[in-house]
C-alpha cells in the first residue's frame, strides 16, 4: 500500500525510498528494469526463483551491479513439480486438448516465492517484466493480488515513460551498455524460451510464422525421431491417489522422478506439441514445448484412471477439464473456483493407484499395459468365453428399457408422414 506522499506506489520526490520486490531473470530485460527501477528511487530487491530449469540462477552480482540493493535465490523446485504440476496431471488438465500447462503452472508458484519475499521485507511492491500482449502479465499479477489484495504492481512494459525510452531490445541494449549494466549485447535469438523442470517452451522470432518448421537445434529436452534409438523402450511408472511416486519400480521424489522421465522420453523422441492456441488477452500465439516426462505421465495416469475410475466420476470430471485448464491457463491459480474443483479432484484420485507400462519408441508412445489393487476390471464378468458371472439373459430386458424412449419417437414421427 502506497505511503502518504506517493502514488500509486511510487516513492514521493526527496521522500525515503521504497523497497519493491523485482522477479528477475537475470536477462536483459529485468536487467535492464531494475536500472530503471532504481533511477526512479526504488530500493529493489531482485529475487530469481528456481523452478528447475537446470539453468544458472545465481546472478547476485549482475543484479547489484545492475542497481538492485539485494538478490535472493528461491528454490521452490519440489513444491512447483508436486503442488504444481503432478496436480495438473491429476485433473488431466490441458489447455485447448494439447497444451500442458508448463509456464502456466510455473506462474503462481513463483509469485507465491515473490510474496513471501515481500512478507519478509515489509512491502507491498512488486515488479515483474512481463510485457502487455502475453498471458505471463495476468499470471503474475492475479496470483499477487490473491495473495496480498493491497498489492501495487509495477510492469515497466506497460509503463509509457519505460517504453518510450527503452521501445524495444536494440534501445534495451544500448542503455545497458550506456549505464554499464552486465548484460550479453548478442544479437537476438530466432527464437524465445522459456524453462523450467515440466517443459521448455518456445516462441517468437521465426516461430510467429505459423507455417515454419522449428531447427531442430531449437529442442534441449526431446531428440528428434532420426535421433532417437532404433529400439523401442519400455518404462513403467507407478501411482498413488494419482501421485506419481516410482519409476521402473523405483521410488523418487517429484523432482527427481520427473527429471528421470525427461530424460526417458526425451531420448525417445516422446513429448513435442506444436500448436497455435488462444492467449487470455484475445490474441492468436504459436507456442512449440518439450515436455517429455509430463507426456508420459498423462498418457499413465488417464489409462490407470480407466482402470479405477467409475464412468460417472469420469464423466463428470472430464466435463470439467476445459474450465480447470482454463483457470490454470489465464492465472487463476489461487482462485476460489479452482479450490473448489481441486476438492473434486482430490475426491476423484482416491482409489488412482497403480502401475501403467508404456512402450516408447521415436516419438510414439502407447500403454501396453496397467494393474492396480483398486481395478474395476473383473475378468468373470468381463470375459467373452462361455459361463462367467454376468448372466446374458438379463440384457434383453435392459435394452427393453434403454429402448423404450426411442420407440416412443420413432412411433411419433411416423404420424408426420
Amino acid at each position: 500500500m502506497a505511503k502518504k506522499g506517493s502514488k500509486n506506489g511510487k516513492p514521493a520526490k526527496g521522500g525515503k525510498a521504497k523497497k519493491c520486490i523485482l522477479l528477475y531473470s537475470g536477462g536483459l530485460d529485468t536487467s535492464v528494469i531494475v536500472h530503471w527501477l532504481a533511477q526512479k528511487g526504488y530500493d529493489v530487491v531482485c529475487v530469481t526463483v528456481d523452478v528447475g530449469q537446470q539453468e544458472e540462477t545465481n546472478f547476485e552480482a549482475k543484479a547489484l551491479a545492475s542497481g538492485a540493493k539485494k538478490f535472493i535465490v528461491k528454490n521452490i523446485a519440489e513444491t512447483f513439480v508436486r503442488d504444481g504440476v503432478f496436480q495438473c496431471i491429476r485433473a488431466e488438465a490441458k489447455y485447448e486438448g494439447r497444451y500442458l500447462l508448463g509456464t502456466s503452472i510455473a506462474r503462481p508458484f513463483m509469485i507465491q516465492a515473490i510474496v513471501d519475499v515481500a512478507k519478509e521485507e515489509g512491502t507491498t511492491i512488486i515488479a515483474h517484466g512481463a510485457t502487455g500482449k502475453g498471458n505471463d502479465q495476468c499470471r503474475f499479477e492475479l496470483a499477487a493480488y490473491a495473495l496480498i489484495p493491497d498489492a501495487t504492481i509495477l510492469a515497466p512494459w506497460r509503463d509509457a515513460e519505460f517504453r518510450a525510452l527503452i521501445p524495444g531490445r536494440t534501445e534495451a541494449i544500448a542503455y545497458a551498455k550506456k549505464h554499464g549494466i552486465p548484460v550479453a549485447a548478442t544479437a537476438k535469438k530466432p527464437w524465445s524460451t522459456d524453462p523450467n523442470l515440466q517443459h521448455r517452451s518456445h516462441e517468437a522470432g521465426e516461430l510467429e510464422d505459423p507455417s515454419r518448421k522449428p531447427r531442430d537445434e531449437m529442442y534441449q529436452m526431446v531428440a528428434t525421431p532420426q535421433q532417437a534409438p532404433d529400439k523401442a523402450e519400455t518404462v513403467e511408472v507407478t501411482f498413488e491417489r494419482g501421485y506419481p511416486v516410482a519409476v521402473n519400480g523405483k521410488k523418487l521424489g517429484p523432482v527427481e522422478l520427473l527429471g528421470k522421465l525427461n530424460e526417458i522420453a526425451g531420448r525417445n523422441g516422446v513429448g513435442v506439441v506444436d500448436m497455435v492456441e488462444n492467449r487470455f488477452v484475445g490474441m492468436k500465439s504459436r507456442g512449440v514445448y518439450e515436455a517429455p516426462g509430463a507426456t508420459v505421465l498423462y498418457e499413465a495416469h488417464r489409462d490407470l484412471e480407466g482402470l479405477t475410475m467409475p464412468r460417472k466420476v469420469m464423466q463428470i470430471r472430464d466435463g470439467l477439464i476445459p474450465t480447470y485448464a482454463q483457470l490454470v491457463y489465464d492465472g487463476f491459480w489461487f482462485d476460489p473456483a479452482k479450490e473448489c474443483l481441486d476438492a473434486l479432484i482430490d475426491s476423484t484420485q482416491q482409489t488412482v493407484t497403480g502401475t501403467v507400462r508404456l512402450e516408447l519408441y521415436k516419438g510414439s508412445l502407447r500403454v501396453t499395459g496397467r494393474k492396480s489393487p483398486y481395478s474395476l476390471y473383473d475378468e468373470s464378468i468381463a470375459t467373452m468365453e462361455g459361463g462367467g458371472s454376468f448372466n446374458q439373459d438379463d440384457s434383453t430386458g435392459f435394452l427393453r428399457i434403454q429402448g423404450l424412449p426411442v420407440k416412443i419417437y420413432s412411433s411419433a414421427r411416423r404420424k408426420l408422414k
